[in-house]
């Protein structure tokens, strides 16, 4: 009953279930913000019913399920954030949708993936490209024995943390410091003995 609402921020609660199908029934909405808790099943078709939505953030959920085509012909979507739930498939948007939005997010889907014959590899994404069969392909065995290098073959740059490399340093300077506190104490004890004999050499003399 409340087709006038236009805000809708319910982020950050303990929220489960599905998101209901009379979502769509808020025709006037421009901000859907259901963020941060634990929504479960697929991102529901009466979004499609809300033509003037600006602002969709259903991120850091359990969505799963694909990602539904309406989306894409939404003319006045600007924020869209989808990240950290457990949508796969492939991503049905292009370029231009994409362009045209000042957020876009949707890293944390580890089984979704992108269309290298319809999306650039230059774009950011946070998702892996598709094989043939549409599923994510697994990173180059070449990027993992060379985390440190350029980006130039950037389409998983972020996506796959090797922390391999920063194991390897550790390991490379394992013995640097006990070489050095060796050296010191043996300074150390050597100005002791020094002293103690120059002590008993003055007495000595006395």
């Amino acid at each position: 009953m409340l087709d006038n609402l236009q805000v809708l921020i319910l982020s950050s609660n303990q929220l489960k279930g599905e998101i209901p199908s009379s979502i769509g029934d808020l025709i006037s909405l421009k901000n859907l913000s259901l963020d941060s808790n634990s929504f479960s099943g697929s991102v529901p078709d009466s979004l499609s019913a809300i033509p003037g939505l600006v602002h969709l953030d259903l991120s850091s959920n359990q969505l799963n399920g694909t990602i539904p085509d309406f989306i894409s012909q939404m003319s006045n979507l600007k924020h869209l954030n989808l990240a950290n739930n457990l949508l796969r498939g492939v991503l049905p948007f292009n370029s231009t949708f994409i362009d045209r939005l000042q957020v876009f997010k949707v890293g944390g889907n580890g089984n979704l993936c992108y269309n290298r014959s319809v999306l650039p590899s230059q774009l950011k994404l946070d998702i892996a490209p598709c094989d043939k069969f549409g599923r994510p392909v697994s990173p180059p065995p070449s990027k993992r024995s060379s985390a440190d290098d350029s980006s130039d073959d950037g389409d998983y740059d972020g996506d796959y943390d090797d922390g391999g490399a920063s194991v390897s340093h550790k390991k490379e300077h394992h013995h640097g410091p006990n070489k050095v506190v060796l050296g010191v104490a043996i300074a150390l004890s050597s100005m002791v003995f020094l002293v103690v004999f120059l002590i008993l050499c003055s007495k000595c003399c006395r």
